[in-house]
C-alpha cells in the first residue's frame, strides 16, 4: 500500500477541487476527483478537501496558513489557476503573471519550510466549449508554465492536466469532459483522479 494510517492527504484549490463539498463537515470530500481518489485508495490514509469555489491564487494564499499548513498534511496537492484567467475575462480582475508567480512561489515555499510533505501540483487546464474561451488560452498558458516552474523549484511532482485533458477531449469531446470548459464532468474527474494516482505510484517515498 502506498500510504499508511499515518498519512494525511490534503487537496487545496478552487471549485474543481471543492466539487460541492459540504463546508460544514470537515470530512466532506465533495463529488469530484478528491472523492474518487479516496474511494480508490486502500483504507488507511486520511483525505482532506480544502478546495474553495471561486478561489484565485491570492484567495488560496490568504487561507494557506489556516487551511493547509495548520492541517500538517504528509501529502499536499495544489490545483489552482483557472480562475485567475476566468476572472480576467468575465470580471475584469487581472492577475499579472509576475504577481501570480510570486504568490505560487510563496505557497510552495511555505509548504517546504513548514511541512514534511510530498508535494504535487495539478496544472490548470481549459477545454474551450464557447467561442470566447479560445481567447483565454493565451492568458492561461503562462500560468501552466508558472505551475511547472514552481513545482520544479520546490520539488513538487506535476500532474499534467494541461496535457491529458485536451488529449482526452479529442476522443470524447470537450463538453463531455467539462460541460462549461472548466468544471469537469464525472468522467473528467475520473481522469484527474487516475492521473494523480499514477503520479503517486511513480514517485518514490522520501
Amino acid at each position: 500500500m502506498r500510504f499508511t494510517e499515518a498519512d494525511r492527504l490534503l487537496f487545496a484549490g478552487d471549485s474543481i477541487t471543492d466539487s460541492s463539498r459540504d463546508r460544514t463537515d470537515p470530512a466532506s470530500l465533495g463529488k469530484g476527483y478528491v472523492r474518487q481518489i479516496a474511494d480508490l485508495l486502500p483504507s488507511g490514509p486520511e483525505v482532506i478537501n480544502k478546495g474553495l469555489n471561486g478561489n484565485r491564487i491570492y484567495d488560496l494564499e490568504a487561507r494557506w496558513t489556516t487551511d493547509v499548513l495548520a492541517m500538517r498534511p504528509t501529502v499536499l496537492t495544489v490545483k489552482i489557476g483557472i480562475n485567475d484567467t476566468w476572472r480576467t475575462f468575465d470580471r475584469g480582475l487581472p492577475s499579472p503573471i509576475g504577481k501570480f508567480r510570486g504568490a505560487y512561489r510563496r505557497l510552495l515555499s511555505g509548504a517546504r519550510q513548514h511541512l514534511p510533505a510530498e508535494l504535487y501540483v495539478i496544472t490548470p487546464f481549459l477545454l474551450p466549449v464557447e467561442p470566447e474561451q479560445h481567447d483565454w488560452i493565451a492568458d492561461l498558458a503562462p500560468r501552466v508554465e508558472v505551475a511547472l516552474d514552481v513545482a520544479a523549484e520546490f520539488g513538487a511532482r506535476p500532474v499534467r492536466a494541461d496535457l491529458f485533458m485536451p488529449r482526452a477531449a479529442e476522443e470524447h469531446g470537450a463538453a463531455t469532459l467539462a460541460p462549461d470548459g472548466v468544471h469537469p464532468s464525472p468522467l473528467g474527474h475520473r481522469l484527474l483522479a487516475e492521473a494523480w494516482l499514477a503520479a503517486v505510484e511513480e514517485a518514490p517515498r522520501p
